[in-house]
């Protein structure tokens, strides 16, 4: 990786790793707010539908297909303002078609994606009235963070998210401020007020809508003159068109596959044995803030590292430079992999004090967020590597193939999440975590054999001897911090730990320090490369911030 690269992948992954830790205390303050109450899995599945739907339906062209469309652009005299005024153009319009016809579904998809009734679904119908809006804003996003990307300006896309985290957790504060914590005053469909949906709901999009118009500030500094722009001849799009279509087929089969997974994971609360206390039932409430914590590594590392060198792997193709684009991937993987497969074991280890941040100080959901985690957290790097992977496939406007691997993804999980949802209610949750746990083990397989025979070796040698290196220093880095974290009462109930949240964030920084310490120095004992090209941007940035620093010291 260039050093170029590399500061960009640690500018994005600082930004994003701020938005996480934002997201993470949204997700502890929710907890407080309506954990334990089927109110909590009703908010939770509304919440999750417009982001579902938008990534459905229009994601998968936004996030996959337009960067290397808007590079080859770039490349114009224009540096692409008329193609990428067209592209804005029509995509506004596109999203404000699609949100619109979204809410006047409203009834039938809430019927549809859940397994609520009565009380429970007019509840969630009124919550995704409030929350729907949200797709034509994260659609925007999306697009304008595309233009930034595709012009190699970064940070404002990493940077922007931590606004609609500030938003959404004033919101929280204010719902219980005013209505209470769900412990005071348990919340039921029942008891529900519109104004409660507004404090809860309303600042939810609220914080979409800052999230998204805020990037318009960068995309005007670009100086692209962008302006609205309705008609299509001769601008490529036809091209774009057909690679969309592609795209959209893989994002629909995929995300179908998540609305059958949301109706099975709102059966323990929402469905027949509804009338069990909902805090002695993980639901859904609970499998989206394991998939968070899990999902972490990805969105913080990976995922920066793969936007940075998606857009040199574009541009490599676009060139037909195949060396370049191998050395790109086999960076990109040896240096994602160095963080993922630490951060999956210190998940594995650290699941307990971890869901205990989302138990809102009640150990028995803290418990259950923790098994979730821990199943959860073996797949996590082999989700990393299978999403690089299929980026080469995108920068090469080969949209088919990722959607043949969407459908035999599909297959595994579908017919995992459909066993799990046979399993009694106190196991459901568990069983759709396994799911996705298999399905991501079962990706990169395929996907690298189909890649393999596309580009040819791209230095599986190499990449499988570092992995192998990151797991030696993970497995002693796991070793030290699982004996580290019995001190703190890990294996007995009612232990130090599992008393409050505070008692959790204490053990997280103290076993969470040894265990990183350790990693790095059993890495730097194996004289491992990728440590330093990862290290070394943070530590420069750092060290520029320190006070006192002179200038060009």
């Amino acid at each position: 990786m260039s050093a170029s690269a590399a500061r960009s992948s640690a500018n994005m992954a600082v930004g994003t790793l701020a938005s996480r830790i934002l997201g993470f205390i949204k997700g502890m303050i929710l907890s407080i707010a309506v954990a334990g109450t089927v109110v909590g899995d009703i908010f939770e599945a509304a919440n999750y539908m417009p982001n579902l739907i938008f990534l459905m339906l229009a994601g998968g062209v936004f996030n996959a297909v337009l960067i290397p469309q808007i590079a080859k652009a770039s490349k114009q005299p224009d540096k692409g303002s008329d193609f990428i005024s067209r592209l804005l153009t029509l995509g506004v319009l596109g999203l404000l078609g699609l949100t619109a016809v979204v809410m006047l579904l409203v009834v039938p998809i809430m019927g549809a994606a859940t397994s609520f009734k009565g009380n429970q679904l007019e509840l969630a119908i009124t919550f995704g009235l409030f929350l729907l809006p949200q797709i034509f804003f994260y659609g925007l996003f999306s697009l304008l963070g595309q233009v930034l990307n595709a012009h190699n300006s970064f940070k404002a896309y990493a940077w922007a998210p931590v606004l609609n985290n500030v938003v959404a957790i004033a919101g929280l504060l204010v719902f219980i401020f005013v209505a209470g914590s769900a412990r005071v005053h348990p919340h039921t469909a029942e008891n529900w007020t519109l104004g409660q949906s507004w404090m809860l709901a309303g600042t939810a999009t609220l914080g979409i809508i800052v999230q998204s118009v805020i990037l318009l500030i960068p995309v005007h500094r670009l100086g692209l003159n962008l302006r609205p722009k309705f008609s299509l001849k001769g601008t490529g799009l036809g091209a774009t068109a057909k690679i969309a279509t592609w795209t959209m087929g893989t994002m629909i089969i995929g995300n179908l596959s998540f609305l059958v997974i949301m109706r099975i994971a709102t059966i323990p609360t929402g469905g027949d044995d509804s009338s069990a206390p909902s805090s002695a039932l993980p639901g859904i409430l609970i499998l989206n803030r394991a998939t968070e914590l899990y999902i972490m590594p990805h969105s913080t590392i990976a995922l920066s590292i793969a936007t940075v060198m998606f857009t040199a792997m574009a541009h490599a193709a676009a060139n037909k430079d195949l060396p370049a684009l191998r050395s790109s991937l086999s960076s990109a993987l040896r240096t994602t992999g160095m963080a993922t497969v630490f951060t999956s074991m210190a998940l594995l280890v650290l699941s307990g004090p971890l869901g205990m941040l989302f138990s809102g100080n009640q150990e028995v959901q803290g418990r259950q967020v923790a098994i979730t985690l821990a199943i959860l957290a073996v797949g996590a790097p082999f989700f990393s590597i299978n999403f690089i992977l299929n980026r080469v496939f995108y920068s090469q406007e080969n949209a088919k193939t990722p959607f043949i691997l969407q459908c035999i993804a599909v297959v595994v999980i579908l017919g995992c999440a459909l066993m799990a949802g046979q399993l009694p209610p106190q196991w459901i949750i568990y069983g759709l975590a396994l799911s996705y746990t298999v399905s991501n083990l079962v990706g990169p397989i395929v996907s690298h054999n189909l890649l393999k025979a596309k580009i040819g070796d791209y230095g599986r040698g190499l990449i499988m001897r570092a992995h192998m290196r990151f797991l030696a220093a993970a497995l002693v880095s796991g070793i030290v911090g699982e004996l580290v974290l019995r001190l703190f009462g890990s294996s007995t109930q009612g232990g130090f730990m599992w008393t409050s949240i505070p008692a959790s964030l204490a053990t997280l920084a103290v076993v969470g320090t040894v265990m990183a310490v350790v990693y790095v120095l059993v890495l730097k004992q194996l004289r491992v490369d990728e440590v330093d090209a990862l290290l070394n941007p943070l530590i420069k940035k750092v060290r520029t911030r320190l006070p006192g620093k002179l200038p060009g010291k």
